[in-house]
């Protein structure tokens, strides 16, 4: 009988605890996630090998046949009878064996690995097991050896595991480390149940690319490809798949942190997806170009970027490939320029959904003069790209306890010249040591944007015109009363307003040098002098 998720879990954590005091926390899912993914290619292999005996007779034959599709290429090339070839080092039995220099053995066998399959290459065998930090093991054999007999408790084969049983499985442990993590846990790890709504409201058709810019461990991209086989797989064994006459998903994400990108790559390959994932800075060097070196363009966009993250404005300024054609963003929030990345890899008919600071949809509005934020997004009001606004309830992330908001592009609206928008901040389960969406929350607020509703205290529809009256303020709560509570600027948000100023006032300051300059005016003491 498969294992259920519980069992799971609870084996995992027994995992995490056996290296617990050696690592700090946040450390442990580089050391037993490659590991458990290890244990998966070991058990899956066996199992294909199992298959191919019972079909030639033995043993012997099955793995001479797989060598040779090892030696001609066959394998690496994605058609052979296995979709790994593991070297007898990696095997788990032969792990199992080991008793001392475990370490050494472990890194030479994930190595290993990696060099049968290139496209495992920095994914598995990132970590070294046999490190040490100021002549001392990070991690001592005693206490790895623990940790692989922990793992050895169950098989992860074909049969013993459903893929998405597993991920779901790895999807706990990166929550566990988001937990002990903290203020950087948002940069791997968005809350599951907001990944499923994002799904739910892309609802990404068979055949459709989606791309991820920020792409972390990679499950806005999973969550897609689970939504399409909920919609479109029939069961086998047990199990939902797709048929042959339904395209899956072609998958792409880019991710700039090395073993996070690792992560996502396992994570892949754990729920049988092919995906394209690469590792880079999207702001700076995108991955995804056509022949021309122009930006791909996808179907879906779906990403939950690092919040008001810094990026200088020249990376802006000398952007090579035309995105951020609606203004440039404050070097102390870059939210907006995301949005004009994403919205240059939107196709002509294509829809995103992006993951933001409450603040994105509100800051400026109402203040005199110009202001960066509210000027972008009054120009993706005008050229009505903005479809929905949901505000999500609060304490849902791991890197803050204020609520973030989900933006809904499309190119293609349903509804010209309208824009939704859902004050979800009431729907939520209460947790610890956060708040979550139950399915029943789920249903609600898709339901709400598909079949475009207003409802009292939870959306209303409002015209461009309307969001033009009020300064581009798009934040649901101004629109959709839950309370008769005011709404206070949040702390995050005044600072981003005020570095704004302060660089606003900064070129203005050099503007006015400049023409001081050419008239030959300076300035000593305060005092203008010619």
């Amino acid at each position: 009988m498969p294992l259920d998720l519980r069992s799971l879990e609870s084996w995992l954590w027994d995992a995490a605890c056996v290296i617990r005091g050696a690592i700090d926390a946040p450390k442990y899912k580089d050391y037993i996630l490659p590991l458990v993914f290890l244990k998966r290619l070991s058990d899956v292999f066996e199992d294909e090998v199992n298959r191919l005996a019972q079909a030639y007779g033995s043993k012997e034959v099955a793995l001479q046949i797989i060598e040779e599709e090892r030696k001609e290429g066959i394998i690496s090339r994605g058609k052979g009878s296995v979709r790994f070839y593991i070297p007898k080092i990696a095997y788990w039995s032969e792990i199992r064996k080991q008793s001392i220099g475990l370490g050494q053995y472990l890194t030479d066998a994930v190595r290993a690995v990696a060099r049968e399959n290139p496209i495992l290459s920095g994914v598995i065998d990132v970590v070294d097991y046999n490190a040490t930090v100021a002549g001392q093991r990070i991690i001592p054999d005693d206490s790895l050896k623990r940790l692989i007999d922990v793992l050895s408790r169950h098989r992860l084969g074909l049969e013993d595991v459903e893929p998405d049983i597993l991920g779901r499985a790895y999807e706990y442990l990166l929550k566990k480390f988001a937990e002990g993590q903290g203020q950087s846990a948002g940069e791997f790890y968005t809350p599951r149940e907001v990944a499923i709504l994002m799904a739910r409201i892309l609802e990404p058709e068979p055949g459709m690319t989606v791309y991820d810019p920020a792409c972390g461990s990679g499950g806005l991209l999973i969550k897609c490809h689970l939504r399409l086989i909920e919609r479109y797989g029939v069961v086998q064994n047990g199990r939902k798949k797709l048929p042959y006459d339904i395209a899956p998903l072609r998958l792409f994400g880019q991710e700039i942190n090395p073993s996070t990108f690792a992560i996502a790559r396992m994570n892949a390959v754990i729920h049988e997806m092919e995906a394209d994932i690469r590792l880079g800075d999207t702001m700076r060097n995108p991955a995804f170009k056509d022949d021309l070196g122009r930006l791909m363009t996808f179907n879906i966009v779906v990403a939950n970027p690092m919040w008001n993250q810094d990026f200088p404005t020249e990376v802006y300024e000398n952007d090579p490939y035309d995105r951020f054609v609606f203004g440039i963003p404050p070097s102390s929030s870059a939210d907006w320029g995301w949005l004009q990345h994403m919205l240059a890899s939107l196709n002509e008919t294509g829809r995103m959904a992006v993951v933001l600071d409450t603040g994105a949809v509100s800051r400026g509005s109402g203040t005199s003069g110009r202001n960066r934020e509210r000027d972008i997004r009054k120009a993706f009001v005008e050229n009505d790209l903005i479809e929905a606004v949901i505000l999500l309830p609060e304490n849902l992330f791991y890197n803050t306890t204020a609520p973030g908001i989900i933006i809904v592009i499309n190119r293609n609206k349903r509804h010209r010249g309208e824009i939704l928008l859902i004050n979800a901040s009431g729907l939520y389960a209460k947790g610890r040591p956060k708040n979550y969406l139950t399915e029943e929350h789920i249903s609600k607020i898709a339901e709400l944007y598909h079949e475009w509703k207003e409802e009292e205290g939870l959306s209303k529809v409002i015209t461009n015109e309307e969001a033009a009256r009020n300064d581009y303020n798009l934040s649901p709560s101004r629109y959709v009363s839950t309370n008769d509570h005011e709404d206070v600027l949040p702390l995050e948000d005044a600072v981003v307003l005020l570095q704004e100023a302060e660089e606003e006032r900064a070129e203005a300051d050099r503007k006015l040098w400049e023409v001081l300059g050419v008239l030959g005016i300076r300035m000593e003491g305060g005092n203008y002098e010619s």
